[in-house]
This record gives C-alpha cells, structure tokens and sequence, in this order.
C-alpha cells in the first residue's frame, strides 16, 4: 500500500482544511512525522485510519464519530476526510464524513446528518475518477480484502506511534503467525509444507512397506541358511536394513558355495580311493575279482545313492541361492523409496529458503 494525498477538514485538532502530500514528502523513499506533543501527529494516522476503517485506533474511536469533529471548526464546516492511495495495483480515492450536528437551515438548533462514504477508482485509460460506491459496508469489505488486515490488525502492526505493536510482540506465537501469515500471503507456502510433509509420510510409509517384505524374505533364507545367516536387530523403516539384510545375505551366500566346493572334494576323493581299491583287486582270482567286483558295484551304488541325497540338498541349497537373488526388485523398491525421500527433502529444504525470514 502506497499513500498520495490525504485532505482533512475539521478533524481533530484541524480546524480548517489540512493537505499531507506523501508523494513529495516520501521522494527519498523516508519521511518522519515530527512535531511537538499536540500538534497533531496522532491525528494525522488516525484520519488514515479513519479513511481506511471508519474508526480510529485506541479511545478515540468510542461514540457515533461525532468526537472526531474538531472544536476549532466552523458550524457550518463538515468534518471530511479524504484519501488518495494506491494498493494491489489500483489507485483509490476515498472520502469519509462521520455523523455531524449541524446548525439548522431554518430556526434555532442542531440536526444530525448521517455519516456518509465515498469510494472512486481512478481509469488510467480514461485519465478520469469513476464512482464506485457509497455503501459503508461493501466500502469496508472492499478496502479490508485489498489491504488483507482488519482494522484491529492495521493498528497493531502499522501504527506504531499508537503503541500497539507492543501489544503484537506480546501476543502469543499463534496470534502472531496468523496475522503475518495474512499480511505476507505465506498461505502457499504452508500448503507447500503440508504437500511436502504428506509425501515424506507416504514415503516413509513405503520403505516400512518394502523393509518388512525384505525381512520376511530374509526370515526365509535364514531358515535355509541356519547358522550361517545372522538378520539384524532392526525394525521396518530404520536406517540401515536394507544393507544389513543384503550383508547377511552375501554371507550365507558365501557360506553355502564354499560348503559345495567342500562337498565335491570329498566325492572326488571317494571315487578316486574307490577307482584304487578296483585297480589292487585285479590280480585277484578271476572268479573272486568278478563276484567282488559285483559285490562292490553293488555297494558302491549304495553308497552313490546315499550320496545322492546329499547332493540333492546341496543342489537344493544352489536353488535357494538363486531364489534369494528374487530379493534384487525389493531391493530396488527401497532404493527408489529412499530416492524419493531425499528428493521429497531437498524439495523441502528449498521451499523453506524461499520462506521470508520473520
């Protein structure tokens, strides 16, 4: 908001017509009121106020209007307050009289007229004022959604001389949020912050959703695994599973191949001392050779069977190694899940530094 001109006539201490040109006086971009006590420095905020409002800060607002007429003014002068500002882009000019107890025209005595408000907008393609209102309160509704403050946040936070921004640096956090909230439209930024905070939680909520399918197929491997896989003590969602988990894994991994190598030594070693003992029973006895021989064949397709279990479960083992590695997409799905936090959070960390700092 940006103040013109203001014209007061028989307000306050202003007994006559009073011109404040804030044009010339702010052409430094900084102008003081100053003056001795009376002069009417107060007044001068009050008639902006009273132009923007239809009261004043503080007592003086009390009654019909009637006491902001000044005692120094001619009966016959009507109070009249006008002021030419510019706010959300449009200049506006609005005049405002506060009821008045004039003399009457004919015989002896007072009448009171009724307040009156005026409200004109000035056509820069036309060059010329055009009406806009008279009404008090679509006035009052209008100027209060252009300046975004009441009254009574107007007085606490402009007016400073009227000592009521004490009162809002008294005030409570919540108060005090709400009202600059207002004035500086963060509105956008709070739904920024609640977007932001909505899909850290649906997030959050997905990598609990992935941690706990990556345990429960750990679980699985560590029941085929048995001591060779040890799971962390970490719930869903907590730092660090994911590559706790993927460690327990390469270990049991480990664990089980070198228990294959382990198993296919000692069978290479059965069969060797097994093709030996043939070779040293050739000189035997051509009929003993040959029922021994059987005899041996048929033991030693015992033992192969037997054997053959083993390698079973060691090739079940291998199976299961390889179904292990199913768990890579779960994997990923955390890895992306975490990706999205971290950019969900650097999108936070740059909507706060667009924050204004209070």
């Amino acid at each position: 908001m940006r103040l013109h001109r203001l014209d007061i006539t028989a307000f306050g201490p202003f007994g006559g017509t009073q011109t404040v040109d804030f044009d010339a006086l702010s052409a430094a971009g900084l102008f003081l009121l100053h003056g001795p006590t009376g002069a009417g420095k107060t007044s001068v905020l009050d008639a902006v106020c009273y132009t923007l409002y239809g009261t004043v800060p503080g007592a003086r607002q009390s009654g019909q209007g009637t006491s902001l007429r000044s005692d120094h003014a001619d009966p016959a002068t009507r109070t009249e307050v006008r002021l030419e500002l510019t706010v959300a882009g449009r200049r506006l000019e609005i005049t405002r009289q506060p009821p008045w107890e004039r003399p009457k025209k004919r015989g002896s005595g007072t009448t009171l007229d009724k307040a009156q408000t005026w409200l004109r907008e000035y056509d820069a393609t036309g060059g010329a004022w055009k009406d806009l209102s008279r009404s008090h309160q679509e006035i009052g509704e209008e100027i209060s959604q252009l300046l975004g403050m009441s009254r009574e946040q107007f007085c606490q936070v402009v007016l400073l001389p009227q000592g009521d921004f004490a009162r809002f640096l008294r005030a409570d956090s919540g108060a005090r949020g709400q009202l600059l909230g207002r004035l500086f439209d963060t509105q956008r930024f709070a739904d920024v912050e609640k977007r932001l905070a909505e899909r850290r939680k649906a997030t959050e909520a997905r990598v609990r959703e992935g941690d706990s399918a990556l345990l429960a197929d750990a679980h699985r491997m560590q029941q085929e695994a048995g001591d060779a896989m040890e799971l962390p003590e970490l719930a869903p969602g907590e730092p660090g599973l994911a590559e706790a988990v993927l460690t327990a894994a390469a270990v049991a991994r480990s664990t089980a191949r070198e228990r294959l190598t382990l198993a296919h030594c000692r069978l290479t070693a059965a069969e060797s001392a097994q093709f030996a003992a043939d070779r040293a029973l050739t000189g035997v006895r051509e009929l003993a050779r040959l029922q021994g021989r059987f005899t041996e064949a048929r033991e030693r397709a015992v033992r192969l069977e037997e054997r053959a279990a083993d390698r079973r479960e060691a090739q079940a083992r291998m199976e299961r190694g390889r179904q292990a590695a199913t768990v890579a997409p779960a994997l990923e799905l955390r890895e992306s899940a975490e990706a999205g936090h971290r950019r969900a959070a650097a999108a936070e960390t740059r909507a706060r530094a667009l924050l204004p700092e209070t």
